[in-house]
């Protein structure tokens, strides 16, 4: 089953939801980054909250969102566009808890309990949006719930889960995102508190074999209308190009510096891991660019 992330209303307008199955695209950051389980999941709940966060944009807009607190992880930092393109990292992949009293990855533990939630939008504008509030569980989804009602004035409710096997690998991976509409009436408003309280975690609905919209309606019903899908996929915008002008950018005397010490240089992509090399001969064909510039 590929990954799709969904966008609807439902209960005529009253609320707008998003859920999301990013099995693959949580697997890609996985392998690229080499987790270690309670990392998958912290560093998977945060891409998936991002890609639905992103979907909520338009156009060429984007955003980060940053996780930093003080547990084992470090920050986590994941991009995500209009168009559900999503790349990420988290600063420590090899943390690894034990369970917690529930039984499950220690999420919390890892991320820290103290530290804050930032997202910055680049909306197109002069000077980007920037929200930040401080963590309440470390669980994540309990965060960006805080987020969305205090920093954007949006009641909602989230729920995000990554399911990892013994082996590292990931099992299911998704998320639900549910706002609340002004004008909302009080006995639906009702009705979604239960429903969220009721709601199966969302790995276990995917356990199930339940698709996004499957997802939706254990909080709807089937009064749900959805108005676009769309692929999550991970995706980094870094190439040797694109380094290769960040280089020439330093100037030339740090291009000389870089020959004269090093002979080479090696550019390291913290979203997607990669790694470009240049050695002597490409650095001088870079000084040679940045001269006649």
């Amino acid at each position: 089953m590929k990954d799709q992330l969904v966008r609807g209303t439902a209960w005529n307008g009253a609320i707008r939801v998003f859920a999301a199955r990013t099995t693959e695209l949580v697997a890609e950051l996985q392998r690229r980054h080499d987790t270690f389980p309670t990392a998958t999941a912290a560093l998977g709940r945060t891409a998936t909250a991002a890609a639905m966060m992103g979907f909520m944009l338009k156009g060429d807009e984007k955003l980060t969102v940053q996780v930093k607190a003080d547990g084992p992880l470090g920050q986590i930092v994941v991009d995500a566009n209009a168009k559900a393109e999503v790349r990420g990292y988290v600063e420590e992949p090899h943390v690894h808890l034990p369970s917690n009293a529930q039984g499950k990855l220690d999420v919390a533990g890892a991320v820290g309990r103290t530290g804050y939630l930032n997202v910055t939008k680049d909306l197109g504008l002069k000077d980007p949006y920037r929200g930040s509030v401080p963590l309440i569980s470390g669980e994540l989804g309990e965060d960006f719930t805080y987020y969305f009602a205090l920093s954007e004035q949006t009641p909602s409710a989230v729920g995000l889960g990554v399911l990892v096997n013994t082996d590292n690998s990931v099992i299911h991976a998704g998320g639900f995102i549910v706002q609340v509409m002004p004008g909302i009436e009080e006995a639906q408003l009702v009705r979604l508190e239960n429903a969220v309280g009721a709601m199966p975690h969302v790995t276990a609905l995917l356990d199930q074999g339940e698709t996004p919209e499957g997802i939706l309606k254990f909080l709807v019903g089937d009064d749900l209308v959805i108005h676009e899908t769309i692929e999550p996929r991970f995706e980094c915008n870094c190439s040797k190009e694109r380094v290769e002008r960040t280089l020439i950018s330093l100037g030339a005397s740090e291009l000389r510096q870089l020959i004269e010490e090093d002979e080479s240089a090696e550019v390291h992509c913290h979203f997607c891991n990669e790694k470009y090399q240049f050695d002597r001969a490409d650095l001088e064909r870079l000084l040679e660019q940045s001269a006649a510039e």
